[in-house]
């Protein structure tokens, strides 16, 4: 039986809502400067339709890459994370916004808290470890909250902490905050989770490690995460 095509119902053809989605969640743009680019190439959508459907579709699409990740990284083992939080404001009032990271720098979950004590820590752990399983090391700062969290698993034996073990969450925080800038913040918690999921599951499909890789390997890599992204969300 074949799943129902989400796109259905929809006027504007599936090709550019993919386009607008990626444009907006890829790239550090405003819903008005994906407006303008989809203008200059003959596209009329107002930017309200471009929030309608990276709300609609950017959690669906997230849910698609995510599924595929997990199911490579579990096929393995799980050898070193990286665990940090970050400062987000939500209207003036400070929040944290939770990673854990591989160790190639890609973003494994995000989990937005109001604190940052042990039960915000423990509530965040369980939740890539139930999806992944769990790394041989975990790498974190020394926050006290990430030990008596990790005690409680039982995994207090595999924190690792050290002046700048943990570089490789630290720099995976700075596409985030490229993307926050250009949104003028956050106004509600659930989108600033939102959105932190479906950012981090883009930024990992289109991330090649292009200084790690020749000309040529690195454009074959683009061309085949551009054409699986053309696939999310087909009937």
């Amino acid at each position: 039986m074949s799943k129902p095509d989400p796109f259905k119902y929809f006027k504007t053809s599936r090709e550019i809502i993919r386009l607008a989605v990626m444009m907006y969640v890829r790239f550090p743009l405003s819903l008005r400067n994906v407006e303008d680019l989809l203008h200059e190439r003959g596209i009329d959508v107002s930017h309200e339709s471009v929030r309608f459907w990276w709300q609609r579709f950017g959690p669906m699409f997230d849910a698609e890459i995510r599924k595929k990740r997990a199911e490579c990284l579990r096929s393995g083992p799980q050898w070193q994370w990286h665990l940090d939080e970050m400062f987000v404001k939500i209207n003036g009032e400070r929040h944290y916004l939770w990673r854990a990271v591989d160790r190639e720098g890609e973003v494994l979950e995000s989990f937005v808290t109001k604190t940052r004590d042990k039960k915000a820590a423990l509530k965040f752990l369980k939740k890539p470890m139930k999806r992944y399983g769990r790394p041989h090391i975990i790498v974190t700062d020394k926050l006290r909250s990430y030990s008596a969290a990790l005690k409680e698993v039982g995994a207090a034996d595999r924190q690792a902490t050290g002046r700048w073990l943990n570089n490789r969450a630290e720099n995976s925080h700075l596409p985030f905050r490229r993307r926050e800038r250009a949104m003028q913040r956050f106004r509600r918690m659930r989108n600033l989770q939102m959105f932190a999921a479906v950012h981090a599951s883009v930024f990992n499909h289109f991330n090649s490690e292009r200084s790690f890789s020749s000309r040529a390997n690195f454009k074959k890599n683009r061309a085949a995460a551009l054409a699986e992204w053309r696939q999310l969300g087909a009937a």
